[in-house]
């Protein structure tokens, strides 16, 4: 797969669908999960409805440049986050990371895409749109929040999942996988395709030290509460109603304050996209883009 060399020190891997003279649809991650997790299927189908269509690693992730070495106390983040106290420093920011996808759009030579992202790569499109809103043609939000961290509240056993230390080998990593549906789509949990990702995953890069500089990056933004309430972009918000480490309040919320922002609560949608969802999502993003 292709790298981009966007600043002296950050590349990213990448890889695009469709054709390139196409409306560009930039896809972007969440926390800790790399590219491949947008299959190459579920991204065929958007390649299909005429979109030229780009997956990317983020940074400290996958195969893109890892911060290694770079040191963060991530409760001290947390706390301060959350008592709205100074903030401790952090290697980057969720800025830096919108940053790092503005400047893929620049190495692929594309002036404005659509930018579609889910949980964390919601909240980096989100930044993205209020940074850089000349680049962003639609925001689609999914699974994601606005940065407040009264709204989207986690339940603690999803929140307990995520934060479980996966094993090191690779065995015991894909047996651990399992424990991620706490919070997956109810109706499509699956030990099989869980174990089956994991594998995936690990034999692509395991890399766990990425985790808490991710994370504080998150707590480190902050609330978007203003500039959201400033965005003018055409933006859908799309949340699954069983979601429970991003609960629905966290889509309702940014919906709310995205003036004229579409909100779409799915049924039988957790935290992720399982396959039996993907004809009706990719239909709904589509309609809303070929509206904009």
């Amino acid at each position: 797969m292709p790298r981009a060399k966007i600043s002296p020190t950050i590349e990213l891997e990448f890889d695009t669908f469709g054709d390139p003279k196409n409306p560009a649809l930039l896809l972007v991650m969440g926390y800790t999960a790399q590219m491949v997790a947008w299959e190459e299927e579920f991204c065929k189908m958007f390649a299909a409805n005429n979109l030229f269509v780009i997956r990317f690693d983020n940074r400290d992730c996958g195969l893109s440049t890892k911060f290694d070495g770079a040191q963060v106390d991530v409760n001290a983040v947390i706390t301060a986050a959350l008592m709205e106290e100074p903030m401790p420093p952090v290697p980057y920011t969720l800025s830096d990371m919108a940053s790092d996808a503005v400047g893929l759009l620049d190495f692929l030579k594309i002036e404005r895409a659509h930018v579609l992202g889910a949980s964390m790569g919601g909240m980096i499109a989100q930044v993205m749109t209020i940074e850089h809103p000349t680049r962003v043609r639609t925001l689609t939000s999914v699974m994601s929040m606005s940065g407040e961290p009264e709204y989207g509240q986690s339940a603690p056993e999803a929140m307990n999942a995520l934060l479980s230390v996966p094993p090191s080998d690779r065995d015991g990593y894909i047996a651990h996988s399992p424990i991620y549906q706490a919070f997956h789509s109810k109706k499509y949990r699956s030990d099989e395709n869980s174990k089956r990702a994991a594998a995936r995953d690990f034999d692509r890069s395991f890399y766990p030290q990425g985790a808490p500089r991710q994370l504080a990056a998150i707590y480190a933004t902050g609330r978007r509460t203003e500039q959201l309430r400033a965005v003018k972009t055409p933006t859908l918000v799309v949340h699954g109603k069983d979601d429970t480490l991003i609960t629905p309040s966290g889509g309702e919320r940014t919906a709310e304050l995205i003036p004229n922002a579409k909100l779409v609560l799915v049924d039988d949608m957790g935290h992720d996209l399982p396959q039996p969802l993907w004809p009706k999502f990719v239909n709904l993003v589509c309609d809303f883009l070929a509206k904009n």
